[in-house]
């Protein structure tokens, strides 16, 4: 019997890593088994990736295909094998980080999909909604620097941390929300608080877990 894969979508600064968690911890409390996967976490490429964009070397092609190479990797050892042994794998992350991300940088969605084609659609995607403004609030307030990444700083070189992270999370915002209708997110308001956005997390995921027993 093979599991569920359930996704987690949204800009930095979402609070979509921690919702995940909090679904992780519950479910394995409840004794399910569960798998966690983050984006860009491959062992093999992980230094790789960190490396050259702290030195500003990829373009936007090299971008997505070294992305794309750290979710192939990740989804071969890890995510379609625990799938099929019937885990429920939770992806911080899934392929539409990278469709909203690198069509920022100029590339084609439909190119982008096509790059991603192997990959299982989940059974539900969670977009965490948060404005850009709403986003650097959070990440000021728990007096995180904000990184370079997170700015788009290979896309406007130009613009002061904050300037980009507006204006490159703004982007990638309009993205999801275009996607959000066509790939059929499940939409949360993130600006919510967060213990009711993990119980409607919660209420949605049991009614794909266990809708074979009601």
């Amino acid at each position: 019997m093979v599991g569920h894969i359930i996704a987690f979508e949204g800009i930095d600064g979402s609070g979509k890593s921690s919702q995940a968690k909090l679904l992780k911890d519950w479910l394995e409390a409840k004794g399910v088994p569960v798998y966690l996967t983050e984006w860009n976490s491959s062992e093999w490429l992980h230094e790789t990736i960190k490396e050259a964009k702290k030195k500003n070397l990829l373009t936007p092609l090299t971008y997505s295909l070294i992305h794309a190479t750290d979710f192939a990797d990740r989804y071969e050892k890890y995510i379609l094998p625990m799938y099929k042994a019937g885990f429920v794998v939770i992806s911080d992350r899934y392929i539409y980080t990278a469709y909203a991300r690198d069509s920022v940088r100029g590339l084609s969605i439909d190119w982008v999909a096509r790059l991603y084609s192997f990959a299982i659609k989940p059974d539900i995607v969670f977009f965490i909604r948060v404005p850009a403004e709403e986003a650097l609030r959070r990440l000021k307030e728990n007096r995180r620097k904000i990184k370079p990444n997170e700015a788009g700083a290979d896309v406007f070189p130009d613009l002061k941390p904050e300037e980009g992270f507006l204006k490159y999370q703004g982007a990638v915002l309009s993205v999801y929300d275009k996607l959000a209708p066509i790939e059929s997110f499940y939409v949360i308001d993130g600006q919510r608080d967060p213990k009711s956005i993990q119980m409607e997390i919660r209420e949605k995921v049991s009614e794909i877990l266990w809708k074979e027993e009601s």
